[in-house]
């Protein structure tokens, strides 16, 4: 379906309605890719599987050229938590979200790794393995993406190391991947504006490029370091225009997909998606 030689750039959108719907509103904000959460933000039950939506959905995207979508785990996961009720809900959401997105083609799967919460990131890393090793099998034919961290509280992810701990760790490591959010990059303290050819080359020597499967494409309220997550509409905040054009259009991610995280309405999605596209070379 997809040409993956084509500039793939979305935001995040509602799926309420469901996937046709969503990869209407793609195709009306002039994206040809989308990323959703594949339940309340907040947790809880996931809606019941709309199969024939689902099948409409996949005609529609053959039709105007609309793939590589990517499906966010809700942030109340937590699979690295103290509390075993608050992982065992990470495990069992997780399992169940993996299981449904198999009727999504061309579609991966991202979460954030989760808060030690005092535990240290060693531990952290081992419960994360731990639930990843129970919910994974080998014939899934979603990718599970670990989402780079800004390394606020107790966050583990903030560094390619502690992603690179993880991924070694799992028994169906081919299956995982990366999601770099530039935002969070940039606030965990690695120089993408100034020094994305060194931080690539970093990502590279500790992970390696060929495990990069998507870009979260968002600017910065916060200078770099400052561990806040706090994401920018494109160019208004310390990532620039001019660091988010060497991004889009640097060889080692421009074939990726994009998805917008920016603090947006459609409208003003809209209006991203063109300027992005305009600065594409």
């Amino acid at each position: 379906m997809s040409d993956h030689h084509t500039f793939r750039i979305g935001c995040h959108l509602s799926s309420s309605k469901g996937f046709l719907a969503m990869a209407k509103q793609a195709d009306a904000i002039g994206g040809n890719t989308f990323q959703f959460f594949t339940r309340n933000p907040r947790g809880g039950k996931a809606k019941e599987l709309n199969l024939k939506d689902i099948e409409a959905y996949k005609t529609y995207c053959e039709e105007h050229d609309i793939g590589r979508v990517l499906a966010h785990a809700p942030y109340t996961i937590n699979a690295c938590a103290k509390d075993e009720h608050i992982r065992t809900f990470a495990r069992e959401a997780m399992a169940d979200d993996l299981r449904r997105l198999e009727h999504i083609p061309e579609c991966c799967y991202n979460f954030h790794p989760g808060s030690h919460v005092g535990q240290g990131a060693e531990t952290g890393i081992e419960k994360i393995v731990e639930i990843l090793n129970e919910i994974m099998w080998k014939d899934q034919k979603t990718t599970v993406l670990l989402e780079t961290m800004a390394g606020k509280g107790s966050e583990v992810g903030r560094t390619f190391e502690e992603l690179k701990a993880i991924m070694d760790r799992v028994e169906l490591s081919d299956k995982l991947g990366v999601c770099f959010d530039t935002c969070h990059v940039f606030d965990g303290g690695y120089d993408i504006v100034d020094h994305l050819e060194e931080v690539l080359e970093e990502f590279d020597r500790v992970i390696g490029l060929d495990r990069l499967r998507a870009v979260h494409l968002n600017d910065s309220k916060n200078p770099i370091g400052s561990h806040k997550d706090r994401h920018e509409c494109i160019g208004a905040g310390y990532l620039s225009m001019e660091g988010i054009c060497r991004i889009i259009n640097h060889p080692a991610l421009r074939d990726l997909p994009f998805y917008l995280e920016t603090p947006n309405e459609l409208p003003g999605y809209a209006r991203e998606i063109q300027l992005l596209k305009d600065a594409r070379r």
